[in-house]
């Protein structure tokens, strides 16, 4: 029963992501807002909705194992394999705003969050310190959204009143799939004799990222690149500076040794990324498919860790 409840949640999570992001992307549209910001702000924050739920959830219920190494497995997850499969499926051009504003943040606040757990907690303040980044980065987005208005979207919006059903419909789905899957996956790692900190690396993290993974494919294979590759990188911030932010405000997280070489691993993962999309500003299929091979390495190492 545990199985098929927690094959409900993750259900719940993946569609309720899938019609919050619809309705407020479209709702960004009749804002006229350009691509890159919604990829990097709306849908970003809707896609990662799932991580949000879960990883606040597992705070509340005292599961630091999960509520930190569902971040980081996802930031991992969303770094290498929903990248490098949309590379592997289109080849794309790498937006300038993202690669020397946001890749840049991204490293930068995922060596901080190393710097954090050195001392084996997320404390409460440090955890109020990274809501204050998100506020501080939501302004800057605010800042170019307004500064680059744009005057027509290719992409027909839903009407305002539609947009706003599908956003709250959306979000109380997610709501309540995170709170099954945290309550089931506990179960679950529990009677397999498996650690939370696994459980949520693997299995919760790549379930919670199918949204990213989902909305960024569809995306690239239409062209907009700026929308996919803002969906990943904005998923990270939002993921570190928001979810942690919000889970160690909450309830402060204690830090297993294990998450702290993880979270180091998820710091080159970002360097990497940059390196590459960095390189003749573009993202090959040769170099989405090496993301996709050292994502199945850090599965095999985390299997016999």
């Amino acid at each position: 029963m545990e199985y098929l409840l927690l094959l409900v949640g993750f259900f719940l999570l993946i569609k309720g992501a899938d019609f919050f992001v619809e309705g407020s992307s479209s709702l960004a549209r009749i804002l006229k807002i350009p691509s890159v910001i919604i990829g990097l702000t709306i849908v970003a924050m809707g896609t990662s909705a799932p991580e949000a739920s879960v990883s606040i959830n597992a705070a509340l219920a005292g599961s630091n194992g999960i509520a930190v190494s569902n971040i980081i497995g996802s930031n991992i997850f969303n770094g290498l394999a929903v990248v490098g499969i949309c590379a592997v499926l289109t080849a794309f051009q790498t937006n300038t705003d993202i690669l020397r504003r946001d890749m840049p943040l991204n490293i930068l606040v995922t060596w901080i969050l190393c710097l954090m757990f050195l001392d084996r907690q997320l404390s409460r303040p440090e955890g109020i310190f990274l809501l204050i980044g998100m506020v501080i980065y939501l302004c800057i987005m605010i800042h170019s959204a307004l500064k680059n208005r744009e005057n027509s979207s290719d992409i027909q919006a839903l009407s305002l009143p539609r947009s706003l059903f599908y956003m709250a419909g959306g979000l109380a789905a997610v709501v309540f799939g995170g709170d099954l899957v945290v309550d089931k996956a506990c179960q679950i790692a529990v009677s397999w004799g498996v650690s939370q900190n696994f459980i949520g690396l693997t299995i919760i993290a790549v379930g919670t990222s199918l949204p990213e993974l989902v909305t960024s494919v569809v995306a690239s294979r239409k062209g907009d690149s700026s929308l996919a590759l803002g969906n990943a990188i904005g998923s990270n911030l939002f993921n570190i500076l928001f979810i942690l932010g919000m889970s160690a405000a909450i309830s402060p997280l204690t830090v297993l040794g294990e998450s702290i070489i993880d979270c180091i691993l998820l710091s080159f993962s970002a360097i990497l990324l940059w390196l590459l999309t960095r390189s003749k500003y573009t993202m090959t299929r040769l170099e989405g498919a090496v993301c996709i091979l050292l994502y199945v390495a850090y599965t095999a190492y985390l299997l016999i860790r």
